[in-house]
């Protein structure tokens, strides 16, 4: 089992930036990759950006945020970091954190609001 904690969603002004956290905690060795996803309302959840936490730390964007968003992990900590500038209305979701494990099973965060607003 792994567990997942998200932390950083809150009301940012557009153009604002905003860090979420997301900590994972119990059976940590048996994950390989965590990611972010957002769902606004009326849409579907779709992916936001993913990270290999094995050898490599190979990252994948969605086109929507590439080159506004940044994910990375300290590993040390068990945790995963999505830091996020320039802000637009259209990135107000509320973002969930996502780890899959070995042998395949998915787990998730109990999500965040982000809302980008003036």
């Amino acid at each position: 089992q792994v567990q997942l904690v998200e932390s950083g969603g809150g009301l940012v002004q557009p153009g604002g930036s905003l860090r979420l956290s997301c900590a994972a905690s119990g059976s940590i060795f048996s994950i390989s990759t965590m990611g972010w996803y957002r769902q606004a309302p009326g849409k579907q959840r779709e992916l936001v950006a993913t990270i290999l936490i094995t050898s490599g730390g190979r990252t994948n964007y969605a086109d929507s945020v590439r080159g506004r968003f940044t994910i990375s992990r300290d590993n040390a900590n068990n945790t995963v970091y999505l830091q996020m500038n320039s802000l637009k209305p259209e990135d107000t979701a509320v973002y969930s954190c996502n780890a899959i494990t070995v042998p395949i099973r998915n787990y998730w965060g109990q999500g965040t609001q982000v809302t980008v607003s003036s």
